[in-house]
């Protein structure tokens, strides 16, 4: 996917000239003539990778843009451009968030720099973000891509989940990202920067289980030299995630019922039980009432574990999720592997929408940051992705496509050398609000509509605010919502 550009600048030839920079450098530039046009096309595309801003223009000057930028909570990167290279003013655009700035004329090298170091800036800060908060037991909704219709009952049952110490049981094919959703329900509940412990009931030897579990005394077998206490001791007071919590032996399965009945733990050789205090979230990639039917898994502890569950749809039911786990997982990895790694070609982009991920979002991120690590190039291509071409086109097209790469299959003199690819710069209109698409006047029963849609979402569904900037009481926008067919939409998002 082309990553946009939009360009602001009164100046009809300035404004060509930027554009063409970042048009050859790889971007796809949108232009606007002034700072109102600006923030009309923000408001309307969220997806604007950065934007390089003229400080001095006579509508709504660049000051004033970011201003709004910022009450509005518009985070798209900002680089100013400016004439006047006075110390004071740029201060004051740095400190209205601007990620750079640069004095006019600028070189074309500077500027895709600039511009390269503020695309990945915001989605670095995220995954930054995101990454703290899994460490500090803090992960909430807001830290986890899933924006898709699908995940949207999953995300409202970890709220409810997260009101209670109820256990949960999460199911999804491996790879969904059930550990995070058990994260959500810790950082959201009372236990947030309490203990978050992780076990892989799969990954542990039958003869270990009880004593990873549990805990063991010293002499309780050989090789116990000292006490140990198990994973149920080190949660204490926190959160427990059994992993493939399928793979239990039959016998640990018994104890595992007694410590979440009775919140008491025997550790192996011990003389006497121990009071824990654990909220347990168990996660499984088969159906575990398929096994307890089949007698693998024991019938009581199945109804234990089931008191709430939550099924987590697979990657390719969620692909509306696609592009943002993408654009996470380029920002991480490039900055890892120190690349200016800026996103995917329209081509590429095509090949992994249509692939079906068998392995979910573990298979991609780990695409991606193979293709981050073998990649020279701005953008990654189809051919930075063999397996997932492989499979799409067969073993021969990803062959060829690999052997091509970066070596011209002859040599090309340079009075032969091919013309790029080049994007005209896209000039969108400034939308009038009050007018439809056929450039009729709406109706005022539209537009009131609108008006409290938005101011709903500005304010992120606090009624009251949205009540008191709107001028009316609350008993009236309630009255509103209900004529516009608003408030069950309202009502089914907070559910």
């Amino acid at each position: 996917m082309m990553t946009r550009v939009l360009v602001v600048d009164d100046d009809p030839v300035q404004l060509r000239l930027t554009a063409e920079i970042a048009n050859r450098a790889g971007f796809r530039p949108l232009t606007a003539t002034g700072g109102e046009q600006a923030l009309s096309i923000l408001r309307d595309d969220i997806k604007i990778g950065a934007m390089i801003l003229d400080l001095v223009m006579p509508d709504l000057d660049g000051m004033a843009v970011m201003e709004a930028m910022r009450r509005e909570g518009i985070t798209t990167p900002v680089i100013i451009q400016t004439a006047n290279s006075s110390l004071e003013t740029v201060i004051s655009a740095m400190r209205q968030g601007a990620a750079d700035y640069f004095v006019k004329p600028v070189s074309p090298e500077r500027l895709v720099i600039s511009l390269r170091n503020a695309m990945k800036l915001d989605a670095l800060e995220s995954a930054i973000r995101a990454e703290h908060a899994r460490k500090t037991g803090t992960f909430t909704r807001a830290d986890m891509i899933a924006t898709a219709p699908a995940m949207a009952r999953v995300l409202t049952l970890c709220t409810k989940a997260a009101k209670s110490s109820i256990p949960v049981l999460i199911e999804g094919e491996t790879g969904v990202g059930k550990e995070l959703i058990a994260r959500i329900i810790q950082g959201t509940g009372e236990r947030a920067g309490k203990p978050f412990v992780t076990v892989n009931c799969g990954a542990i030897p039958p003869n270990l289980v009880e004593s990873v579990l549990f805990g063991h005394k010293k002499g309780a077998f050989t090789g116990a030299h000292a006490d140990q206490p198990g994973k149920f001791a080190e949660a204490n007071g926190g959160t427990l995630f059994l992993d493939e919590v399928g793979e239990l032996p039959l016998d640990t399965q018994v104890k595992l019922l007694r410590a979440l009945q009775e919140g008491e733990i025997e550790p192996v050789g011990a003389t006497r039980a121990e009071r824990v205090n654990v909220r347990v979230i168990s996660a499984t990639n088969r159906r575990l009432l398929n096994l307890a039917k089949s007698g693998e898994f024991r019938e009581d502890l199945f109804y234990r574990l089931n008191v709430f569950p939550i099924y987590v749809p697979p990657l390719r039911e969620r692909m509306e999720d696609l592009p943002g786990l993408m654009e996470h997982f380029i920002a991480r990895f490039s900055a890892e592997a120190g690349k200016r790694v800026l996103g995917v070609s329209p081509h590429a982009m095509d090949l992994l929408t249509g692939y079906d991920w068998p392995g979910n979002v573990r298979q991609l991120e780990n695409t991606i940051y193979r293709a981050i690590v073998l990649t020279d190039g701005a953008f990654l291509e189809p051919q930075d992705f063999p397996q997932v071409l492989a499979r799409a086109a067969g073993q021969e097209e990803a062959l060829r496509a690999v052997s091509q790469t970066d070596i011209p299959a002859a040599p090309v003199h340079i009075d032969h050398a091919p013309v790029r690819q080049r994007y005209e710069p896209v000039v969108a209109p400034a939308p009038d609000r009050f007018l439809d698409d056929t450039g009729s006047l709406q109706a005022l029963t539209d537009i009131e509509r609108a008006a409290i849609q938005f101011a709903i979402e500005h304010h992120g569904g606090r009624m009251s605010r949205v009540a008191r900037a709107l001028g009316i009481g609350r008993s009236t926008l309630y009255r509103k919502l209900h004529e516009y067919g608003l408030a069950e939409t309202l009502i089914s998002d907070a559910a």
